[in-house]
Protein backbone atom coordinates (compact mmCIF):
# COMPACT_ATOMS: atom_id res chain seq x y z
CA UNK A 1 0.00 0.00 0.00
CA UNK A 2 1.47 3.58 -0.49
CA UNK A 3 0.57 6.91 -0.29
CA UNK A 4 0.39 7.57 -3.79
CA UNK A 5 -2.28 5.20 -4.17
CA UNK A 6 -4.52 6.86 -1.44
CA UNK A 7 -3.66 10.33 -3.09
CA UNK A 8 -4.30 8.66 -6.79
CA UNK A 9 -7.88 7.31 -5.58
CA UNK A 10 -8.74 10.64 -3.54
CA UNK A 11 -8.36 12.39 -6.67
CA UNK A 12 -9.87 9.79 -9.06
CA UNK A 13 -13.04 11.95 -10.98
CA UNK A 14 -14.92 8.27 -11.04
CA UNK A 15 -14.75 7.83 -7.43
CA UNK A 16 -15.10 10.83 -6.57
CA UNK A 17 -18.37 10.75 -8.53
CA UNK A 18 -19.62 7.57 -6.58
CA UNK A 19 -18.58 8.73 -2.92
CA UNK A 20 -20.90 12.07 -4.11
CA UNK A 21 -24.03 9.57 -4.91
CA UNK A 22 -23.16 7.48 -1.92
CA UNK A 23 -23.28 10.84 0.41
CA UNK A 24 -26.87 12.47 -1.10
CA UNK A 25 -28.19 8.61 -0.91
CA UNK A 26 -26.91 8.22 2.83
CA UNK A 27 -27.95 12.12 3.60
CA UNK A 28 -31.41 11.37 2.52
CA UNK A 29 -31.76 8.02 4.04
CA UNK A 30 -30.19 8.43 7.41
CA UNK A 31 -31.85 10.70 9.69
CA UNK A 32 -28.75 11.26 11.34
CA UNK A 33 -26.50 12.15 9.37
CA UNK A 34 -29.19 14.22 7.56
CA UNK A 35 -28.88 16.48 10.26
CA UNK A 36 -25.28 16.75 10.38
CA UNK A 37 -23.81 19.93 8.30
CA UNK A 38 -22.74 18.05 5.94
CA UNK A 39 -25.99 16.05 5.80
CA UNK A 40 -28.18 19.82 5.57
CA UNK A 41 -25.39 21.37 3.34
CA UNK A 42 -26.14 17.82 0.62
CA UNK A 43 -29.82 18.06 1.05
CA UNK A 44 -30.12 21.70 1.15
CA UNK A 45 -28.29 22.10 -2.06
CA UNK A 46 -25.58 24.61 -0.63
CA UNK A 47 -22.69 21.48 -0.49
CA UNK A 48 -21.46 19.52 -3.39
CA UNK A 49 -18.27 20.63 -2.35
CA UNK A 50 -18.39 19.41 1.13
CA UNK A 51 -17.97 15.60 -0.13
CA UNK A 52 -14.27 16.49 -0.70
CA UNK A 53 -14.64 15.95 3.17
CA UNK A 54 -14.93 12.33 2.72
CA UNK A 55 -12.28 11.72 -0.12
CA UNK A 56 -9.08 11.17 2.04
CA UNK A 57 -10.79 8.56 4.12
CA UNK A 58 -12.47 6.79 1.65
CA UNK A 59 -9.41 6.16 -0.31
CA UNK A 60 -7.83 5.35 2.89
CA UNK A 61 -10.74 2.70 3.62
CA UNK A 62 -10.39 1.28 0.24
CA UNK A 63 -6.83 1.44 -0.78
CA UNK A 64 -6.21 -2.33 -1.09
CA UNK A 65 -9.13 -2.66 -3.58
CA UNK A 66 -7.73 -0.03 -5.39
CA UNK A 67 -4.05 -0.84 -5.69
CA UNK A 68 -4.86 -4.04 -6.37
CA UNK A 69 -6.56 -2.98 -9.34
CA UNK A 70 -4.04 -0.41 -10.45
CA UNK A 71 -1.05 -3.41 -10.39
CA UNK A 72 -3.14 -5.61 -12.08
CA UNK A 73 -3.72 -3.02 -14.62
CA UNK A 74 -7.38 -2.25 -13.99
CA UNK A 75 -7.66 1.16 -15.91
CA UNK A 76 -10.66 2.31 -13.84
CA UNK A 77 -10.79 1.63 -10.23
CA UNK A 78 -13.17 4.58 -9.13
CA UNK A 79 -15.25 3.44 -11.78
CA UNK A 80 -15.70 -0.29 -11.54
CA UNK A 81 -18.85 -1.48 -8.85
CA UNK A 82 -16.48 -4.93 -9.06
CA UNK A 83 -13.22 -3.46 -7.34
CA UNK A 84 -14.99 -1.78 -4.94
CA UNK A 85 -18.40 -2.23 -4.76
CA UNK A 86 -21.30 0.38 -3.85
CA UNK A 87 -22.09 -2.06 -0.82
CA UNK A 88 -18.02 -0.93 0.44
CA UNK A 89 -18.03 2.28 -1.03
CA UNK A 90 -21.65 3.09 1.24
CA UNK A 91 -19.54 1.63 4.05
CA UNK A 92 -16.54 3.87 3.53
CA UNK A 93 -18.71 6.77 2.67
CA UNK A 94 -20.95 6.36 6.45
CA UNK A 95 -17.63 5.72 8.25
CA UNK A 96 -16.09 8.89 7.01
CA UNK A 97 -18.91 11.52 7.43
CA UNK A 98 -18.38 13.85 9.77
CA UNK A 99 -21.03 13.66 12.41
CA UNK A 100 -20.71 17.60 13.78
CA UNK A 101 -23.75 19.23 14.49
CA UNK A 102 -24.92 22.60 13.18
CA UNK A 103 -24.68 25.20 16.09
CA UNK A 104 -27.98 26.74 15.40
CA UNK A 105 -30.25 25.41 12.76
CA UNK A 106 -32.96 23.17 13.67
CA UNK A 107 -33.14 19.40 12.67
CA UNK A 108 -34.36 18.70 8.69
CA UNK A 109 -37.49 16.62 9.97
Amino acid sequence: MSLSTISRAAADSDLVSRVTSAAYKIANTDADKANTVLGQALITGSGLGSVGVLMYPVAIETEAAYETALVSGRGAPGFDKDIITDAALETAVGNAWPMVLPPDLPPIP
